[in-house]
């Protein structure tokens, strides 16, 4: 999609349209550095961990017989999950992913176990009324805990009414929970409670600002039939029976699923500046109660977002993976993953697969491009005749001037619309790839040469200093794309007619700007797409080569442009639209130059 050669008029349209797409997708993106330096001071992370830490005291206070030393622990494990349960609230206290590894900042590894819950960053629980208005919340009750199997039971007494928690660890990531109350309807009559979550996800990637980005809820509704998520600071789904409800981050995922759905949904979501987490969420929704009591069957998930595996539950999991949005989602997913995996399968390493995934790209778009270079030798041998039109109408009118432009493009046979298809093409491409590269499981902590992670950038050359957009280190691979970009367009250049209009930008230098730009967004980007776009570039240099001095002969191409001009093609519908309009254009101002004259007369 970068590869622009800048042969005309329109394709430099196509150029700068595309250029103001990258450049918003840039500092969409990459601007989170500026907004963590202001969260910085308007909150710290210390103070959430020291919260989050002293949950247990706070509720030992509202439990005077409790006491952090007295707070049990019951263990469930199999080949996929680690869990632990705190008698204190019932709840999940550890959730450990046996078959992924987290980075670790300290050692540039990934050699961490992978928690989705530990420290207390997880805090969840239900909510009743009362008779008398007091609130009575599961988080804050002491839970006597019992194992059978893998089917772990909390259970607790409040006022004669018993309160009972049934996890059983399922396979596929799953946890079966199922709430069950007797007498609590001795207790309370609003025939609701509320489910509270507060969830702090941990930094679990190496690139912390492009992780905080891909951190989102994500929930379904409409009996799974429809998806939706939320990036932003609130949730808001007050008209909606959510199935389940998500805490999603790049490669992982917390859902759990109401069998009876979840009403009144609302969160939030906040950002946490620097340290062990990313993101703080909070979440409220109400269940139902029959008879004033809570027997409801629930479901934890804790996902690799993997996207087979996600097909497989039938819920609509697999929305959760961000693959884009409607034919770039489509490519990904009929296109680009179904490819890799099938390279991938003769068992060659990660950085190699995608080196053969951009050949048979190229190589798809082989007839597309070759004509795309052909036009920029056409284009390169009828410019003595563009220079020619200009010199001769450079104190005419502009309209004027660029009417004879036309008619010599139509004499010679050159369709300057040939151009803008390649970079039209390239554009859902780029997006495609840039879902694909950070998303996609099976390469995360997959490395090749330098890069350790083809999901993450490369940081080899590590700065003293943060650069704005940059960051503290530079990309190998980042570099080396923008260096065969550069190469790239000094080779195009050369066929990029230079407006002679007053006041308009060199088109040369801003084509030269662009590379540069690149590198401000590839730099914190997933080694994978710097690595594609460069295998990319660097055979769009070699094609150039070998087209110019292997397949086209110049010399044949202007004795074709001066048949063509002896027997011109006829006006094509479009051409024909564009003269037709230009001709009003000019006629109109002609109009209001005469009118102005008129008028000058009279006074």
């Amino acid at each position: 999609m970068q590869q622009n050669n800048g042969l005309d008029k329109n394709q430099l349209i196509s150029f700068m349209l595309f250029s103001l797409i990258m450049l918003g997708a840039m500092f969409y993106f990459q601007n989170k550095q500026a907004k963590e330096e202001q969260l910085k001071n308007a909150q710290n992370p210390k103070t959430e961990q020291v919260n989050s830490a002293a949950k247990p005291s706070v509720a030992a206070n509202l439990n005077t017989n409790v006491t952090p030393s007295s707070i049990q622990t019951v263990n469930l494990a199999n080949e996929e999950l680690k869990l632990e349960f705190s008698s204190l609230g019932g709840q999940l206290s550890k959730v450990e992913l046996n078959k992924y590894k987290a980075y670790d900042q300290k050692t540039d590894k990934a050699d961490l176990p992978l928690y989705l819950i530990n420290k207390n960053n997880s805090s969840y629980g239900f909510q009743f009324k009362d008779r008398t208005g007091k609130v009575i919340n599961t988080k804050d009750l002491v839970f006597t805990p019992s194992v059978n199997g893998n089917t772990a039971t909390l259970t607790s007494n409040i006022n004669g009414a018993t309160v009972q928690f049934i996890y059983t660890l399922m396979p596929k990531y799953t946890v079966d929970f199922k709430v069950r109350t007797q007498g609590l309807s001795q207790l309370v009559t609003d025939g609701k409670a509320n489910f509270v979550w507060d969830y702090q996800v941990k930094n679990l990637e190496k690139g912390r600002a492009q992780e905080q980005t891909h951190s989102e809820f994500s929930y379904a509704f409409d009996n799974y039939g429809s998806y939706d998520y939320d990036g932003r600071t609130t949730l808001d789904e007050t008209a909606e029976t959510l199935n389940w409800l998500g805490v999603k981050q790049q490669f992982f995922s917390s859902v759990i699923e109401a069998k009876n759905g979840f009403t009144q949904s609302t969160g939030s979501q906040e950002p946490i500046a620097e340290g062990e987490y990313l993101k703080k969420f909070s979440y409220n929704g109400q269940v139902q109660m029959a008879g004033n009591e809570l027997n409801q069957d629930f479901t934890w998930y804790f996902l690799p977002l993997d996207l087979p595996l996600l097909k497989s539950y039938d819920k609509n999991f697999d929305e959760i993976l961000p693959l884009g949005w409607s034919f770039i989602g489509t490519l990904n997913r009929w296109f680009f993953i179904p490819v890799y995996n099938f390279i991938a399968s003769f068992g060659m390493t990660a950085g190699w697969a995608i080196f053969w995934l951009t050949i048979l790209v190229k190589l798809i778009l082989s007839p597309i491009m070759f004509k795309q270079h052909k036009l920029s030798a056409m284009m390169r041998v009828i410019r003595p005749e563009i220079d020619e039109v200009n010199e001769k109408y450079k104190d005419a009118d502009p309209m004027k001037r660029q009417q004879a432009t036309m008619e010599v493009y139509r004499k010679a046979g050159v369709n300057q619309m040939a151009g803008c298809l390649p970079a039209l093409l390239q554009i859902p491409i780029f997006y495609a790839l840039f879902r694909f590269f950070p998303n996609f499981i099976d390469l995360r902590g997959k490395s090749f040469w330098f890069a350790k992670d083809l999901t993450a950038y490369d940081d080899v050359i590590k700065l003293p200093f943060s650069i704005p957009f940059l960051g503290d280190h530079l990309s190998i691979f980042a570099i080396a794309c923008t260096a065969v970009i550069l190469i790239y367009t000094m080779l195009t250049a050369g066929n990029i007619q230079q407006p002679t209009a007053p006041g308009m930008p060199n088109m040369k230098v801003l084509m030269y700007i662009f590379p540069i730009t690149f590198l401000f967004f590839l730099n914190t980007s997933a080694s994978g797409l710097s690595w594609y776009y460069f295998v990319s570039n660097a055979i769009n240099i070699v094609i150039i080569l070998v087209i110019k001095y292997w397949i086209l002969d110049e010399d044949k191409i202007h004795a074709q442009i001066q048949a063509n001009k002896a027997q011109p093609k006829k006006e094509g519908k479009f051409q024909k639209r564009m003269r037709e309009m230009m001709e009003q254009a000019q006629a109109q101002q002609q109009a209001q130059e005469q009118a102005r004259k008129q008028a000058a007369k009279k006074k």
